[in-house]
């Protein structure tokens, strides 16, 4: 189960993107975030772990500069998602960024342009 504390800040920061939604995927439990239906942000069941999409090259630059807190994660890995450790010390910043980005890949061209780049 995942941390009160690192949920309410995840979905401090899902639920403020325009349109989105916390849904569980599939048969789980854990929360996960949604743009018109389409995934953009999943926790693991065991709550120690996060998924999010990332552009084009994000995925090795996060994994080779922090493994300790960045992985590929098994299934969709290959399709540019990026795993983060939440069991490590957060820089909620980042993890801001990385979620926004993440938001905008998924979310359709209209509601990604309302979502400013700076936090």
């Amino acid at each position: 189960m995942i941390d009160d504390e690192v949920a309410a800040r995840l979905r401090e920061i899902c639920l403020a993107l325009p349109e989105a939604v916390e849904k569980p995927f599939g048969g789980h439990s854990a929360p996960s975030f949604r743009v018109r239906e389409k995934l953009f942000l999943m926790t693991g069941e065991d709550g120690l772990t996060m998924t999010f999409k990332a552009g084009p090259g994000a995925q090795e630059a996060l994994v080779g500069s922090d493994p300790e807190r960045f992985f590929v994660p098994r299934y969709v890995g290959t399709k540019g998602w990026v795993g983060v450790r939440l069991d490590v010390e957060m820089d909620w910043d980042e993890i801001d960024e990385l979620i926004r980005d993440s938001y905008r890949l998924i979310a359709p061209k209209r509601l990604a342009a309302l979502v400013d780049r700076e936090p």
